[in-house]
């Protein structure tokens, strides 16, 4: 199908420049070393008139490919970003595993130490008490 027109269709054709027409004319006869019929003439004219059309169609799948091309890159890059963010967040997992235990439990028993006078206190409370009453 080309630019809308179904392949049984008439694609439209446009004027051809007579000038244009004599050129194409001149040069068909040089090569094929005689002098064109007017059947010849007019299939010439025909192509010449349709070259327009094909020309934008040709355009047309260009810009269509283009835009094909566009959506695979973007679709690539997506799937890039994607691989990236679960490495990163596989990164951050294995630090958060690789934190040694033994000291971190260490640090949490300082901080938790902090009131250690008072735990002396009351353990010399309980033992008098238990001196008292024997």
């Amino acid at each position: 199908m080309l630019l809308g027109y179904s392949p049984n269709e008439e694609v439209p054709m446009t004027e051809v420049d007579p000038q244009q027409l004599a050129q194409w004319q001149s040069v068909a006869e040089a090569w094929l070393k005689r002098p064109l019929t007017p059947e010849e003439v007019q299939q010439l004219q025909a192509f010449l008139s349709k070259a327009g059309a094909v020309d934008l169609g040709q355009v047309y799948q260009s810009m269509a490919q283009a835009t094909g091309i566009l959506f695979e890159n973007a679709v690539s890059a997506q799937q890039q970003q994607n691989t990236l963010s679960q490495a990163a967040a596989n990164q951050g997992v294995m630090q958060i595993y690789g934190v040694d235990t033994t000291a971190a439990a260490g640090a949490t028993e300082k901080l938790a130490q902090t009131g250690v006078a008072d735990n002396l206190t009351s353990l010399l409370t309980v033992l008098k008490a238990f001196g008292q009453s024997g």
